[in-house]
């Protein structure tokens, strides 16, 4: 087989570890400061986990690089985190573009709160004049 020949370089290894590691602690401590919200870090949580699991464990990652037919694990790795990005920017925009929309619908009642409240006021001016 030539899962052997697909193995990470020492150095390459140590470095995705090293990256993937670093990952995980910004997503973790952004959360402990409270500048991402829990339901978002789970995604990046689980995107960190992977690589950092497909690093570490590079039989698995050459064995994948050979099953989709990548010939070097570093490009499977790599082609991986992409895909992570690509959902991610996916379920982002999808999460933007619901909240574009819920603005809108904010602002509306808002200036309709305020036109009925002029309103009220204007009426309320008149009864007193």
């Amino acid at each position: 087989m030539i899962l052997a020949a697909l193995a990470l370089s020492p150095r390459l290894q140590i470095a995705a570890i090293a990256v993937t590691t670093i990952m995980l602690l910004i997503v973790l401590e952004l959360v402990r400061q409270r500048r991402l919200m829990e339901k978002y870090s789970l995604l990046w949580l689980f995107a960190a986990f992977v690589l950092l699991l497909l690093s570490i464990f590079t039989g698995i990652l050459g064995a994948f690089a050979e099953l989709i037919g990548i010939s070097t694990p570093s490009n499977a790795l790599f082609g991986v985190a992409i895909g992570f990005a690509t959902l991610m920017l996916l379920h982002f925009s999808v999460t933007i573009s619901r909240l574009t929309d819920q603005n809108k619908v904010l602002a509306q009642k808002l200036a309709s709160t305020e036109q009925r409240l002029r309103r009220i006021e204007h009426h309320r001016g008149a009864d007193e004049s």
